[in-house]
């Protein structure tokens, strides 16, 4: 079965998530999936992926975070692009912090006799790599983490001249190849990074996480070379590290995803994870 819901974190603007879930009565590991940079929930082949794990015998959640361009009104796609514009990473923990404490709310919108809440594993796509491990790092609830595709760093991609140039103006434009919009990106993403950088840093902070640590990556990824896998298990050289010879970014999901499997490199990628998982109960 699959339940809709919606997150209200402490900043105050609401985002969606679902479950997807064989509803058994039994308490089932749970997995939260973590979209990254102008992702969304229900991206490509991410509703099948749902599927995938529960048949598994897990709970998947998926979310948006809260400002990556959905609404709870809509959140078939990115739209608001000045919430867009106007996310940072820190509110990105802060979005994972509210659902993670949801889901251990008796009142709460998932059932607790589904839910085997010692077995909370984290799943981060791209840049949503970089925050599950920032979040595990903080938070002991979480058992283990996969990354697919992670970012080694928050912030490798700001060159001086852009700096200069994006203080200047406030906001730098990013083209969405998908869909051809303008999506802006606020300076203050850059001010709150360097004002959070003992939370934010990721080769500092993955020093400090306890948990084991899965890094995948495609040895095709176009977006993100596989050094970054290279350099996050240099700084946690306990990680186990796998390489996909056959998977690109996005593991061969595209929007929209009219197929009803999934992707090679996808199904490949789950069943390391879930493997990991299994192994880290």
């Amino acid at each position: 079965m699959k339940v809709n819901f919606v997150v209200y974190p402490a900043h105050g603007r609401p985002f969606t998530a679902d479950a997807t879930f064989a509803q058994d009565g039994q308490p089932k590991p749970v997995v939260i999936f973590t979209h990254g940079f102008k992702g969304f929930k229900d991206w490509g082949h991410f509703n099948l992926l749902a599927r995938y794990f529960a048949e598994q015998g897990f709970v998947f959640v998926k979310f948006n975070f809260a400002y990556n361009g959905t609404t709870v009104a809509d959140d078939s796609d990115v739209h608001d692009l000045e919430a867009f514009g106007q996310n940072n990473f820190s509110l990105e923990l802060d979005d994972m912090q509210a659902l993670i404490d949801l889901l251990h709310d008796t009142q709460g919108p998932l059932q607790q006799k589904e839910l085997d809440l010692s077995r909370i594993y984290l799943i981060g796509h791209s840049r949503g790599g970089g925050a599950v491990i920032l979040k595990a790092a903080e938070d002991p609830r979480v058992k283990a983490v996969a990354t697919w595709a992670a970012v080694n760093t928050f912030n490798q991609r700001w060159d001086e001249l852009q700096m200069v140039d994006w203080k200047k103006e406030g906001v730098q434009w990013v083209l969405n190849s998908r869909t051809g919009q303008r999506m802006p990106l606020y300076y203050q993403i850059v001010e709150n990074y360097f004002q959070n950088q003992d939370r934010l840093d990721i080769p500092r902070v993955i020093k400090k996480m306890q948990q084991p640590l899965l890094l995948l990556h495609g040895e095709l990824d176009e977006t993100l070379p596989t050094q970054m896998a290279h350099d996050l298990k240099r700084h946690k050289p306990d990680a186990e590290l796998h390489l996909l010879p056959q998977a690109d970014h996005s593991f061969g999901g595209k929007h929209p995803y009219d197929r009803d499997e999934l992707p090679d490199a996808a199904r490949a990628a789950a069943d390391l994870s879930i493997a990991f998982f299994s192994k880290h109960a």
